[in-house]
C-alpha cells in the first residue's frame, strides 16, 4: 500500500499562553499543501505480537522505534489487538525541521493505511484520538482538510472557505527546534497583540491577507535562522501578495493569486537560490 502524507502550512498561528504541563495554548488556522512523503506500508497478519520495521530515506529522520510511524503502528496495533509483521518504508520529500508537519504526516498516514488494510475497525474519530497521544498535529492530518486548531493543537474545526490561491514555498536548509524557538518566544509581547480568527476578505484579496496572516513564532525562529527573513523578502520581491513562516520554522511561504505569477516566482527563485530548496504547490481543500 502506497500513501501520499501531505505537509501542512500555518496561514496564522497565535501563542495564548504557557500551561502549567509545559505545553503552550495556541490558535492556528493549518491546511494541508500538495507537497508529499511517500509512505509504502506492507503487512502480513500473524498470529504472534505485531512485528514493526520502519525505515526511511532520509539521514536525519531516525528508523525504527525512534520514528513516530512506529509508534502510530505500535498503537493501533495495541487499540485493536491485531498483530501483523508490518514493514513501513518512508521516502521523504518534506523538507526536515522546516514547520511543515512531515512526521506527524507520516504517523497519520501510518494510522490511517493500517485502518484501511484492516477494513476500517476504528472510526476517524477514534484515530484522531489515538492520534493525539502520538503528537498535537498527527490529529489534524488524519482531518486531512483546512481546520483552526485550538488547545496544544489537538481540537479542530474545520474551516472551509478559504479561497482559491497558489504557493510558492522556500526552505533555506536551516532546521530549526521548536523547543529553541519556544525558548526564545516573549509571551509579554505576544499577548498584547490582537489577532483575528476570521478570514472575511470584505476589504479585498490583497489587503485583507497581507493585514491577517501572523505567526507569533517568527521573530523568536528568525533569531535562530536568519535566513527566514531572507526568504520571506525574496518571495516578496518576487512578487508574492504576503508571506509567512509555517510552524516553527524554518520554511516560508509566498501567496499568488494566479498560478501564472506563482511560476514565474518559482522558477526565478529556482534559478536564482541554489543553495534554498523552492517548491511551488497550493492548498489542499
Amino acid at each position: 500500500m502506497e500513501i501520499q502524507a501531505p505537509a501542512k502550512i500555518n496561514l496564522f498561528l497565535d501563542v495564548i499562553g504557557k500551561r502549567t504541563d509545559g505545553y503552550h495554548e495556541l490558535r492556528s488556522l493549518m491546511c494541508p499543501i500538495g507537497i508529499y512523503d511517500t509512505v509504502r506500508l506492507s503487512c502480513e497478519p500473524a498470529d504472534t505480537p505485531a512485528d514493526i520495521t520502519v525505515a526511511c530515506t532520509h539521514p536525519d529522520v531516525p528508523s525504527g522505534r525512534a520514528n513516530l510511524a512506529w509508534s502510530a503502528a505500535s498503537a493501533f496495533f495495541a487499540e485493536t489487538g491485531f498483530s501483523a509483521r508490518t514493514t513501513v518504508a518512508i521516502d521523504k520529500h518534506i523538507p526536515v525541521g522546516a514547520g511543515l508537519g512531515g512526521g506527524s504526516s507520516d504517523a497519520a498516514a501510518v494510522l490511517a493505511g493500517l485502518n484501511r488494510f484492516f477494513n476500517h475497525p476504528l472510526s476517524t474519530d477514534r484515530l484522531m484520538s489515538i492520534g493525539r497521544c502520538l503528537g498535537a498535529d498527527v490529529p489534524f492530518f488524519i482531518h486531512g482538510r483546512p481546520a483552526l486548531a485550538t488547545g496544544i493543537g489537538e481540537k479542530l474545526s474545520p474551516w472551509p472557505d478559504l479561497p482559491l490561491f497558489y504557493l510558492v514555498l522556500i526552505y533555506p536548509n536551516c532546521p530549526v527546534s521548536t523547543g529553541e524557538v519556544y525558548k526564545k518566544l516573549n509571551l509579554a509581547l505576544t499577548k498584547n497583540k490582537k489577532i483575528t480568527t476570521k478570514f472575511t476578505f470584505e476589504s479585498g484579496w490583497e489587503a485583507d491577507f497581507a493585514r491577517q496572516l501572523y505567526n507569533a513564532l517568527e521573530a523568536p525562529a528568525m533569531q535562530l535562522c536568519p535566513e527566514i527573513r531572507q526568504a520571506k523578502q525574496a518571495l516578496m520581491n518576487s512578487g508574492a501578495l504576503a508571506s509567512l513562516m509555517s510552524g516553527s520554522g524554518s520554511s516560508v511561504f509566498g501567496i499568488f493569486e494566479d498560478a501564472g505569477q506563482a511560476g514565474k516566482a518559482f522558477d526565478a527563485l529556482s534559478e536564482r537560490c541554489h543553495s534554498w530548496q523552492v517548491f511551488q504547490t497550493r492548498l489542499l481543500y
